[in-house]
């Protein structure tokens, strides 16, 4: 395959489709990971009771679900966000959407499969490792396929979509907790994760490469085949006639098969000081606030409100359906509003929002139902928010880095709050004190409006922007004899 340096108006030509059935399927095939991830997180945290009951099968503390395996779970999704991440740069994004998913597929259906805690806990690593390189891959794929003047919202919604996953995970809970026996109930509610892969898996199949990945990696021909391929399919479909892109809408690209790993992380730390600060920041205040309150949801319900453990799934449907309105009413305004002001205000609001929710629970004002609401007005803005990091990481940054930057930042943003909150948050609300409970809200709230004030400084406009105008590719900058595409 020879490389040399080429004249592309692949991206210009991706950005001026409009909307078609083709990019429901995109949406469809790929976006559909995140009603995984929450419907994994949410079974277990509602199942966290009944684990730990005699005959259950394994010898565990509610406090050990929640907490550790909870922990577990988030740094196996962040060693396999940055494995998978420097993969996906490296061999494509479908190769790693696929491979990501499969190893989610396996590592959910080994933990139905538990006869002990360290076989839980290696199988909830495996599990959060296959959905970590998933955040990479697929937020990566979306975002190179989608057109300019839709990619905040469509990013958005597809992220809040987790939330659609963990209001199913809640419902599915109900009847397994108060029909099923105690000793294979949670198996067949991890196997209903399993069934849900599968059908993702046959829809995924149909999914393009990136072009823009194929292009830089010297695969130009198939870039431009893939990309007029969909043009005819919307032209027909659509009764639409497009245009050709401006001479001027071209971009120069030297093309390499392989981007090291230290040209990368140059880039991030000394190329973009700021925006890197900024994902940090974004990461470390949506990770500490979501991780550290809802894996211990169920164990607040039980513990002080005195809600059985069979009803938890209940209420955190209720608050889930919140979660996903957020993003699903509030991501139009980051096209049209702006994502600056945008992600400010929902980080600062969720944040100033969860500290009044501290204080009615510290003052003893607040029931299952009220506790609830409260969590529902909070999670409203505080999901589109969370959204938002992702869309922003991955749009701010050169394309040959954007797996591994979406990565980087989710690792080392969840490691943080990911990891440190269920640990810490288990331990508070294990302690029974309502006090203890109020310090981890406060501490949530705090890091999530310290976010929101560092986007309002170091935030990037990139609404209705194509990527390589946010950020340039790396490659575009080589000097090169040019051949025209």
């Amino acid at each position: 395959m020879a490389l040399g340096t080429i004249r592309t108006d692949v991206p210009a030509r991706l950005d001026r489709l409009p909307w078609a059935r083709w990019h429901w399927m995109i949406v469809i095939g790929l976006g559909t990971v995140w009603v995984l991830d929450g419907l994994e997180v949410t079974i277990v945290g509602n199942l966290s009771g009944r684990l730990s009951e005699p005959g259950s099968g394994l010898d565990i503390t509610q406090s050990q679900v929640t907490g550790f395996g909870a922990a577990i779970y988030v740094l196996g999704a962040c060693c396999g966000a940055l494995f998978f991440g420097w993969l996906t740069d490296r061999f494509g994004r479908k190769k790693l959407f696929m491979i990501t998913l499969a190893v989610y597929l396996f590592g959910t259906a080994m933990t139905a499969l538990s006869f002990a805690p360290w076989w839980f806990f290696l199988f909830r690593f495996i599990t959060g490792a296959g959905i970590g390189g998933e955040y990479a891959a697929i937020n990566s794929a979306i975002d190179e396929l989608i057109p300019a003047r839709h990619r905040g919202r469509i990013d958005l919604a597809i992220n809040g979509t987790y939330w659609a996953g963990a209001a199913v995970g809640a419902l599915l809970t109900v009847p397994i907790l108060t029909q099923l026996p105690v000793s294979w109930g949670w198996r067949v509610a991890f196997g209903m994760g399993v069934v849900l892969g599968l059908v993702i898996l046959l829809v995924r199949r149909h999914v393009p490469e990136s072009p823009r990945w194929l292009f830089i990696h010297g695969r130009g021909d198939e870039a431009e085949a893939l990309v007029r391929g969909v043009e005819e399919t919307v032209e027909r479909e659509d009764h639409v006639t497009l245009e050709p892109v401006d001479e001027d809408k071209k971009i120069e690209i030297h093309q390499r098969r392989t981007i090291g790993f230290g040209t990368i992380a140059k880039t991030l730390v000394t190329r973009y000081p700021k925006r890197a600060t900024l994902g940090l920041a974004l990461f470390v205040g949506q990770a500490f606030l979501y991780n550290a309150i809802t894996f211990g949801y169920a164990q607040i319900l039980q513990t002080f409100f005195k809600v059985p453990s069979g009803n938890t799934g209940y209420y955190f449907a209720v608050i889930a359906v919140g979660n996903l309105l957020g993003p699903l009413l509030l991501a139009p305004l980051f096209d049209s509003v702006g994502r600056k002001i945008m992600i400010t205000g929902t980080y600062v609001v969720s944040g100033v929002l969860l500290l009044g929710t501290a204080w009615l629970f510290d003052r003893g004002s607040l029931n299952a139902t009220t506790m609830t609401i409260c969590w529902c007005v909070v999670l409203f803005f505080a999901s589109a928010g969370a959204s938002s990091a992702y869309l922003t990481v991955s749009e701010i940054f050169p394309m040959e880095t954007r797996a591994l930057a979406i990565a980087f930042f989710y690792a080392v943003g969840t490691a943080a709050g990911g990891i440190t909150g269920p640990l810490l948050f288990a331990h508070l609300v294990g302690t029974g004190q309502v006090r203890d409970t109020v310090i981890a809200f406060v501490i949530g709230a705090i890091v999530m409006i310290i976010a929101g004030l560092v986007e309002a400084v170091l935030g990037v406009k990139a609404e209705r922007r194509s990527l390589e105008d946010i950020a340039t590719p790396l490659t575009a900058a080589e000097k090169s004899p040019t051949m025209a595409t």
